[in-house]
């Protein structure tokens, strides 16, 4: 161990780790391991809007738009996708599978069949259905696109969009528990200059490695933890006491993570108020779930759901994926209002690229553009917002976007997150107003 002096920024920085347990995932993960998570009796941050939490849900490989919010008005539709467009309500079924479900007061476009559970929280007033988001000249390459979405910038440069919120926040000192991303790895959006996030796969596999930096160090870790001078985590010092060592200042804030980690395990070991699907994406967000319920003090989780890249066979393995994610979603809605938190969460989906108009020659879609989000909570507007692109005036086949996702940003950072916008999206863009605004 090198004799440089310990700050608990150094300490945030290089030593607050995340180990996994299993052989596929490395032992540390540095870019998960730049934060600690809190405790709740934390003092807020002006500016923070401590009682609101945003839950992004991705679904990464470009969703099918067009066979999510399926727009079975339109003829055009039809004739490009003979085989797997999804069947208008009350036409002859030509296979086994049900027909697209109407949405009240909207004429001409419901959701996937599959999308029930979803469509149930729609009839609830809960849901928020964005038509046609997309960006200027759009890039069909997942990662590209994705990087786009996450910066809120169209040269999908630097930091993240909500990373960039934090930073704006934290007056130049990290809270790295203000964000957390179930899965390996922290997502781009996340990452701010300042703002570093937190990510881990699952609870079991979250725990602090704080007393394994250095065999020197277990010793007084265990004695000073015996002594108690390492057990009140809600000490708020950013360097050693005249009253402690260097050493002692260490394992201090080591001790600090390893009764957050604790605390997270504990938290998602509870039972669950309602039994979630065993889905991945149910999985994820159970474990969001449980940390909101026992008063976490993360104010925007990140969950991720896979599989979307449908270039053939796209019909069974779509309508998979919408049931998995309406299940999860279900679930998740249902969770939060048993605990009496569903007024205090919104949900934000989206995926980085819809598909083409037409189906391909394997019956499935390839990279599109535009493409429909949602957003779920007790506080967004309800209904279809926003004018469904044309299936005629296309650009080289594809969507022509009739929203730009960064308005749709605005609109979560102004009226949910209630801070301004254009600093952090570098721009100013036209706000929809897709929550409901209260006094």
């Amino acid at each position: 161990m090198q004799n440089s002096a310990f700050t608990r920024r150094v300490l945030l920085q290089r030593g607050c780790t995340l180990a996994s347990l299993t052989a596929t995932v490395p032992w540390f993960i540095e870019k998960s391991a730049l934060g600690m998570l809190g405790d709740p009796a934390l003092s807020s941050q002006p500016g923070v809007a401590d009682d609101r939490i945003l839950v992004v849900i991705q679904l990464g490989g470009g969703n099918d738009g067009l066979n999510t919010v399926v727009p079975f008005g339109d003829d055009e539709y039809y004739r490009a996708r003979p085989t797997i467009g999804i069947r208008a309500p009350g036409a002859a079924a030509k296979d086994a599978l049900p027909a697209a479900l109407a949405l009240d007061g909207v004429r001409g476009v419901g959701l996937h069949p599959a999308l029930a559970p979803l469509k149930e929280l729609y009839d609830e007033g809960i849901v928020s259905v964005v038509q046609g988001v997309g960006y200027p000249n759009p890039n069909r390459s997942h990662f590209t696109s994705m990087d786009i979405w996450q910066t809120g910038r169209l040269d999908a440069k630097g930091s993240g969009w909500i990373g960039r919120y934090f930073d704006n926040q934290c007056n130049g000192t990290p809270k790295p528990e203000a964000a957390v991303a179930i899965g390996r790895n922290a997502p781009l959006a996340l990452e701010g200059d300042i703002q570093k996030p937190i990510a881990f796969e699952s609870a079991s596999l979250f725990r602090w490695n704080g007393q394994d930096l250095h065999a020197s160090l277990k010793e007084p870790y265990d004695r000073l933890n015996r002594a108690g001078a390492l057990t009140d985590p809600t000490r708020a010092a950013t360097t050693p006491n005249q009253d402690e060592t260097q050493t002692q200042f260490l394992m201090r804030t080591a001790l600090d993570a390893q009764v957050s980690s604790d605390r997270i395990r504990a938290a998602v070991a509870k039972p669950t108020l309602v039994t979630y699907p065993g889905n991945a994406l149910a999985q994820q967000l159970k474990i969001i779930a449980a940390m909101i319920r026992d008063g976490m003090p993360t104010r925007v989780y990140y969950a991720s759901m896979g599989g979307f890249d449908t270039h053939g066979g796209q019909t069974g393995t779509h309508n998979n994926l919408m049931r998995q994610f309406s299940e999860a979603l279900l679930a998740f809605q249902r969770d939060l209002k048993e605990q009496r938190n569903d007024g205090r969460v919104a949900s934000m989906v989206f995926s980085e690229f819809g598909r083409r108009v037409k189906q391909n020659a394997s019956g499935g879609t390839d990279h599109g553009t535009a493409a429909p989000m949602f957003l779920i909570g007790n506080s967004v507007k309800p209904g279809v917002f926003g004018r469904h692109p044309s299936l005629v005036d296309l650009d080289q086949g594809d969507l022509k976007h009739t929203i730009d996702f960064r308005s749709v940003y605005a609109s979560v950072l102004e009226d949910w997150l209630q801070t301004p916008s254009s600093k952090i999206l570098r721009g100013n863009f036209e706000n929809p107003h897709l929550f409901v605004t209260k006094a």
